[in-house]
C-alpha cells in the first residue's frame, strides 16, 4: 500500500527546478549527516545550553535519541572507511589518518596548500565492497557531498569509484582545514571557488589590533565552503526526488579552523559576551572570538537541516525520508575548538586525552538522531551500537544484499519493532595513534588499554552505569572480565590489508590468552 503523502508534485517540482514528477518509492530514502569532531554534547537535544540547534532538536522530538551509538574510531579517516565498508578497526582496511604526502620541508600543511597536487590520504583498495555500491545495486541514486578523506584525485578510491553517483566537496581532509579553500571537486573534476590561498599555522602579524575583528578578515574570503555544499546538496537531492535516493552529507563543521559568516558569529558574541582572541593558530588559523565562531559553525549547520526537511516537505517525500543526524568522533582539544567550555564531551570527559584520538567516551561515544518522517513519535534507545550497524541497517531498508560486514542492522528500532533488536554480544576498537589504544565494551563494562605501543597489558575496566566518566578503575575486582575482554582483543585483530599501520605488532596478550 502506497504512503500517504508520497506524490512529487508538479508545483513542487517546478518550486526548485526539479525533474521528478514520478511518485516515490516504498523505499525510503536516506539521507546520512556526520558532523566532523562534533561532541556528544554540542546539541541541544543531548544537553548543550549555549550553541542552538533548535532543526536538529526537532528532528531528535519526532524521531528516535541513541544514548548509546560508538563511532568505529576517534579520528576521521579511519572512522569513514567503517561507515563505507562496514568494518570494525580490528579488520577495516583504514585505521589511522595517513596522508598522500610526507612534508619535508617544514610548512607542514602548506605545502598542500601551495601544491594542491598532493592532496589526499591513504586510498582504499580497488574494488573494495562499500555501502555506495551496495546502494546502487539496490536500485538507489547515491551522492556524498562534503568530505572524503579516503584516497587522493588519481587513486583508485575516489567516491565515483566508490559507489557514489555525484561527489561535491574536498578530497583531502588537510585541505579542508580552511572554510575558505581555492577549489573543491565536483566528481573528477577540480572546481575553482574563487577564494583566494590563505596560509595555516601563522600567528596574527605584529601590528595588527588582535582585538579588532578587521584584523582577521584576511583568513576568510569571499565563499563559504558549507554554503557551496549545501547548495549542491539541495540541487542534487531536487534532481532526484523521484528516489529512492542515499545521501552522505559529511559536513566538515565544526573541524578546526573554526570559521563563520560574520554576523552569525556577532550573534553569539551578543549572547555569550566578549571573549579572549586566538592570536596563535598553532596549525589552523588565527580567530577573534572562537567560542562565537565555533557555536556559529554548528547552527550554521543545524539552520541548513531547517532549510532542508522544509524541501523535503515540499517535494512530497519527507515521510518517506530516513535522516540520520551524528559526527565522525569525539571534539578535538585545541585552542581552536573550545571543547571545555561547551562541555562538547556531555556526560563524558572532554580534557586533553578524552575526546578526539582516544578511545574514551568522549572520543567515541557519539550524538546520534534518526528521523523518519513523522513516524518514530519521539523516543529514546539505550541500543548499543557502532558505525559498523549503519551497513546492513541500510541494506535492510532498502532491500539491498550487504557486503560481508561487522555490523547488526538496527531497522528493527526504526520500524518499530524493538523487541525483535539483535543485540551486539560485545563491540570492539583499536587505534595505533597516540601510542595506541584498545577498547572493548560487553553491556555496562568497558575494557580500556592505552600505550599498547609501548607493551602496556594493563587493561583498565570500567562500570560505564555506575560511572560513564570513566574515573574509577574496577579491573583488579573483575579478573573474569578483563579476561573475557583480552579474548575478544585476541579474536577481533586481524593485519590490515594494506600493512599499515603495523599495530598488529605493538599489541602485546597476556600469556594466559596468548595460548592456543
Amino acid at each position: 500500500m502506497k504512503t500517504k503523502g508520497l506524490l512529487l508534485t508538479a508545483a513542487a517540482a517546478a518550486a526548485c527546478g526539479c525533474t521528478g514528477g514520478k511518485p516515490a518509492p516504498e523505499k525510503p530514502n536516506i539521507i546520512y549527516l556526520m558532523f566532523d569532531d562534533l561532541g556528544y554534547g554540542d546539541l541541544g537535544c543531548y544537553g548543550q545550553e549555549k550553541i542552538e540547534t533548535p532543526n536538529i532538536d526537532a528532528l531528535a522530538a519526532r524521531g528516535i535519541l541513541f544514548t548509546d551509538m560508538y563511532s568505529a574510531a576517534p579520528l576521521s579517516a579511519p572512522s569513514r572507511c567503517c561507515i563505507v565498508t562496514g568494518k570494525h578497526m580490528g579488520h577495516s582496511q583504514i585505521r589511522a589518518n595517513k596522508e598522500h604526502f610526507t612534508p619535508t620541508d617544514g610548512r607542514g600543511w602548506n605545502t598542500l596548500f601551495l601544491d594542491d597536487t598532493m592532496e589526499g590520504q591513504q586510498p582504499m583498495l580497488a574494488g573494495t565492497p562499500t555501502i555506495g555500491k551496495m546502494m546502487q545495486e539496490a536500485g538507489y541514486k547515491t551522492a556524498m557531498v562534503g568530505k572524503w578523506g579516503l584516497g587522493f584525485p588519481s587513486s583508485d578510491s575516489t567516491p565515483n569509484k566508490m559507489g557514489f553517483d555525484y561527489f561535491y566537496g574536498f578530497n583531502c581532509q588537510a585541505l579542508a582545514h580552511s572554510y575558505y579553500p581555492t577549489h573543491l571537486w565536483e566528481n573528477d573534476t577540480k572546481i575553482a571557488t574563487g577564494n583566494d590561498t590563505v596560509m595555516q599555522g601563522e600567528p596574527l602579524p605584529e601590528g595588527l589590533d588582535p582585538f579588532d575583528p578587521a584584523s582577521y578578515e584576511r583568513y576568510g574570503g569571499k565563499f563559504y565552503s558549507p554554503d557551496l555544499m549545501y547548495d549542491k546538496l539541495e540541487r542534487w537531492v531536487c534532481d532526484n526526488a523521484g528516489g529512492p535516493f542515499f545521501l552522505m552529507w559529511t559536513t566538515t563543521v565544526p573541524h578546526s579552523a573554526v570559521q563563520a559568516p560574520a554576523d552569525e558569529i556577532q550573534h553569539y558574541v551578543d549572547k555569550l559576551g566578549d571573549e579572549e582572541p586566538r592570536t596563535d593558530g598553532g596549525m589552523y588559523l588565527p580567530t577573534r572570538y572562537p567560542h562565537a565562531a565555533y557555536a556559529a559553525m554548528v547552527t550554521h549547520i543545524d539552520t541548513q537541516v531547517g532549510k532542508l526537511v522544509a524541501k523535503l516537505k515540499e517535494l512530497g517525500i519527507w515521510d518517506n525520508t530516513v535522516f540520520i543526524v551524528t559526527s565522525d568522533n569525539g571534539p578535538a582539544h585545541n585552542g581552536n575548538s573550545p571543547m571545555e567550555y561547551f562541555q562538547s564531551g556531555g556526560p563524558f570527559s572532554c580534557a586533553a586525552g578524552w575526546g578526539k584520538s582516544s578511545l574514551h567516551e568522549g572520543g567515541i561515544r557519539m550524538p546520534f538522531v534518526v528521523a523518519w518522517g513523522d513516524r518514530l513519535k519521539g523516543t529514546k534507545s539505550d541500543h548499543i551500537g557502532f558505525f559498523a550497524d549503519l551497513m546492513p541497517t541500510f541494506a535492510e531498508l532498502a532491500g539491498a544484499e550487504a557486503p560481508e560486514n561487522d555490523g547488526i542492522s538496527f531497522a528493527p528500532i526504526l520500524r518499530g519493532k524493538p523487541g525483535k533488536q539483535q543485540e551486539h554480544e560485545y563491540l570492539y576498537w583499536e587505534f595505533p595513534g597516540a601510542q595506541g589504544w584498545v577498547a572493548v565494551r560487553i553491556g555496562q563494562w568497558k575494557g580500556l588499554l592505552q600505550r599498547a605501543n609501548k607493551g602496556n597489558q594493563d587493561m583498565e575496566l570500567y562500570d560505564l552505569q555506575a560511572d560513564p566518566r570513566e574515573s574509577v578503575n574496577v579491573a583488579a575486582e573483575h579478573p573474569e572480565i578483563v579476561q573475557r575482554m583480552w579474548e575478544i582483543v585476541r579474536n577481533s585483530h586481524e593485519e590490515s590489508p594494506l600493512g599499515f599501520p603495523k599495530f598488529e605488532t605493538r599489541i602485546s596478550f597476556p600469556e594466559a590468552v596468548a595460548a592456543d
